[in-house]
């Protein structure tokens, strides 16, 4: 029996409930209240647990876009939205595109002068902000109509918000599939910014499509940790989410322990990160386990190698019950799948997650695709591959060298419309016959897998003419809890720039550096000789021209993006 495509239920509701190939993100949230209105929609802990179902959360999202609409918005009229993951956050976000708007999301944690800038690059002429930012926004963008507040500290709290009595509100300005839903800004806010213009059916297809590799339930949790503002979380967590009638739990700090409270309290069922905070958990479960003992130790890391070759040869999963009381204790019993991405994640953590019985997959996508290009099937994954390409998505390998490594390049519904009001830098990611180039450098098998090397503007390039990704070497490094962070990239011993050495800054765990002596000077001593020798033992599996040459043991943390990754041109 063939199994049914995971969209094919719209069509119960096209031509009533929409008319294009596929619903506006409005009226794909109609349809999810339609189905699930009583089923918990936004909640968060706060320390109680708070929450809207999808009719009290649609109810929200009309009262706001009415409001909006009452200001006399115009159609495509850009809104900007800065703060904390929140309920009021979603609400906003959907409100704004209810009423005909256009959602500018903005990264809450740069400065007010970036936020400023990017405000201002958007044309943005109403702005949704926290409290705390509210003022000293308001000050800097003097061209706003109004500022509105997430918070119920506010003056004009966005929950309060409702046309004034009597008021003639104006019918909104509908949407339709192939219009701007949002403007999303890529890192890198200094100078002129980069608005990646994203229409609802980009959104929307990118959502549905992405559910081919990967079953989402409405009966799933999600947990919404990383930045909602960022392409990741926003499409799959926060969309996929409302897609399919799930819960979304609004997690509030980046804290290892405030994250398992939270996992083990909402028993979150589809858990997103990043490879810096699956590796945290992942160091903090084998800890555990060592401490019991080298015995123990031992059996434990040979019933995982048992279990793992079981799920990968008949496409069960025993270590979730072997290793129940493990995950219970870690706080990841209930949960269903996780999924890393926003920068590569090694092989050996991914092996170790679906050892101990997570059905753990990771995908690769950047902004400009709305962001999902490939997922890894669980029941089909690939412990190297950032996985498969999903449906209706082209993929190409440009200038392939003799491994077949080249600049990928895709096709497909979920390709942004463009930069906004950049002609010339749009004009320069696509080829002409229409592909969009990602930058990234990689090769596809025969299976349509997809296997990363590195982007393209951080290849090495050594003395015998030979390619070095950095990406792969630090990948090595995700599993020695010693290392905090650590960046791989080239340097000239020689002023000629003929050719490129490679070198590692690592930046030590600090709680380990602290333990090691007394005195600071003494403690960072010991940690230069334990990186030169864990160094050493990567240089033992890298080949000749990949090794590091000279590591650097840093004082201060390397700045990161709010996905905590490097920022690598800023070193």
């Amino acid at each position: 029996m063939e199994k049914q495509l995971p969209w094919a239920f719209l069509d119960e509701y096209r031509g009533k409930a929409f008319t294009g190939t596929w619903p506006t993100i409005p009226e794909m949230f109609r349809i999810t209240v339609q189905r699930y209105s009583d089923r918990p929609c936004f909640t968060e802990y706060a320390p109680d647990r708070i929450s809207l179902s999808y009719s009290q959360a649609y109810d929200r999202i009309r009262t706001v876009a009415s409001y909006l609409r009452s200001l006399g918005l115009k159609k495509d009229e850009k809104i900007a939205l800065t703060g904390k993951n929140s309920p009021e956050w979603a609400v906003a976000y959907l409100a704004i595109l209810e009423a005909g708007g256009i959602v500018v999301p903005i990264d809450y944690q740069i400065s007010t002068a970036e936020i400023t800038n990017l405000v201002k690059a958007s044309d943005a002429g109403i702005l949704f902000v926290d409290e705390e930012k509210s003022a000293e926004l308001k000050a800097s963008c003097p061209w706003l109509r109004t500022t509105l507040s997430l918070f119920k500290t506010g003056e004009r709290y966005i929950y309060e918000l409702a046309p004034p009595p009597g008021a003639q509100v104006p019918e909104a300005h509908a949407a339709g599939e192939g219009d701007t839903a949002a403007i999303l800004f890529t890192s890198g806010t200094t100078g002129i910014p980069k608005g990646v213009m994203l229409s609802h059916s980009n959104l929307v297809s990118d959502c549905y499509l992405a559910q081919a590799n990967l079953t989402v339930l409405h009966t799933d949790v999600f947990y919404a940790l990383l930045p909602i503002h960022h392409s990741y979380t926003m499409l799959s967590v926060f969309i996929e989410a409302i897609s399919t009638g799930a819960e979304i739990v609004f997690g509030k700090k980046m804290v290892v322990k405030q994250i398992l409270k939270d996992l083990k309290e909402a028993r979150v069922t589809m858990f997103l990160g990043v490879p810096l905070l699956f590796n945290k958990l992942l160091n903090g479960i084998l800890k555990g386990i060592r401490e019991k003992g080298a015995l123990v130790y031992g059996l434990i890391s040979f019933l995982m190698g048992v279990s793992g070759a079981i799920k990968k040869i008949f496409k069960v999963n025993p270590g979730k019950k072997i290793f129940h009381s493990i995950l219970d204790k870690a706080s990841l019993a209930s949960i269903r799948i996780c999924i890393s991405g926003g920068g590569p994640l090694a092989p050996s953590v991914f092996k170790k997650y679906n050892e101990l019985g997570i059905d753990f997959i990771q995908g690769y996508g950047l902004t400009e695709t709305s962001p999902i290009l490939t997922l890894n099937p669980k029941e089909h994954y690939k412990v190297d591959s950032v996985g498969k390409i999903i449906s209706q998505v082209e993929m190409k390998i440009l200038e392939p060298n003799e491994d077949g490594i080249g600049e990928i390049a895709v096709k497909g519904p979920m390709v942004m419309m463009g930069y906004y009001k950049m002609p010339e830098e749009t004009a320069e990611v696509f080829t002409e016959d229409g592909w969009f180039k990602t930058g990234d450098l990689g090769y596809m098998d025969d299976e349509n897998y997809v296997y990363l090397t590195g982007r393209a503007k951080n290849l090495i390039v050594t003395e015998g003419g030979k390619n070095v990704y950095p990406e792969e070497i630090e990948n090595r490094f995700q599993l020695y809890m010693e290392i905090d962070q650590i960046l791989v990239r080239g340097y000239h011993e020689k002023d000629d720039k003929s050719a490129e050495l490679i070198e590692a800054l690592i930046y030590p765990e600090q709680e380990w550096l602290k333990k090691l002596a007394d005195t600071e000077a003494a403690a960072y001593k010991a940690a230069e000789a334990r990186m030169e020798e864990v160094v050493e033992e990567v240089n033992q599996k890298l080949l000749p021209y990949q090794k590091i040459m000279r590591v650097q043991v840093l004082r201060k943390p390397l700045e990161m993006t709010t996905t905590k990754k490097v920022k690598r041109f800023n070193v």
